[in-house]
This record gives C-alpha cells, sequence and structure tokens, in this order.
C-alpha cells in the first residue's frame, strides 16, 4: 500500500471495458519544485468516489501498484505498470485532518512564570 497527497487535474469518464469490469481514471499533481503528473485508476464499486471530487480538490490517494505481462502478437514481450487507487481521501475533511497542535494547545492553560527552566 502507498499513499500521496496532491491536487486532482483531470477526472476521465467512467469506462466500462466489459460487462463484469469498469473503470475510471484521473490524474494527480503533486506540489513541489518538479511537480509530477500521475495517472491513477478506480475500478468498479470505487468509481463512485469520484463523485465527490472535482478538478482542484486537494486529495490523499491510498493505491498499490500493479504490473503485468503482456506477449504481442509479434512474439514481443511487453510490461505495464498501473497505480489502482482505492481510497480516495479530501484533503481538509474530517477524515482526513489530524487536529493541529498550537501554541494555546502545549501551553495547558497555565500562567506564565518568571522562572527560566536552566
Amino acid at each position: 500500500m502507498y499513499q500521496i497527497s496532491g491536487k486532482i487535474h483531470l477526472i476521465r469518464p467512467e469506462q466500462v471495458v466489459s460487462e463484469k469490469f469498469r473503470k475510471r481514471e484521473f490524474v494527480l499533481v503533486t506540489a513541489g519544485t518538479y511537480p509530477q503528473y500521475l495517472s491513477f485508476q478506480l475500478t468498479q464499486n470505487n468509481c463512485a468516489q469520484l463523485d465527490s471530487v472535482s478538478n482542484g480538490d486537494m486529495v490523499k490517494v491510498n493505491f498499490d501498484v500493479r504490473g503485468r505481462e503482456w506477449k504481442a502478437p509479434t512474439g514481443e514481450i511487453k510490461y505495464f505498470n498501473s497505480l489502482e487507487a482505492w481510497r480516495l481521501e479530501r484533503e481538509g475533511s474530517a477524515s482526513a485532518q489530524q487536529p493541529e497542535e498550537t501554541f494555546q494547545d502545549l501551553s495547558s492553560g497555565s500562567a506564565p512564570t518568571d522562572d527560566l527552566p536552566f
């Protein structure tokens, strides 16, 4: 399991691949000096998780890396990777936000003293 945060850049429509398989892809852009545009997919019932987010939303994505081998009709073997998202959380929501410690939290309401601790 891996986890990454970033901003939703693009949400693609759901694709019905077969009667038993459907997927929905989205692109996440990471922050930093060299932003990365990462393509993820959600499958089956997880596709609906994208209904609650929009382009520009900050999210946290839990995902797995999947790899597979494919043999072309010419006999050439190729390898493919995909980032399979299974949980998507909007950053800043109650379920994703961690409480922050503030100076007031650390002071515990006691009055300051003039005694130095050293």
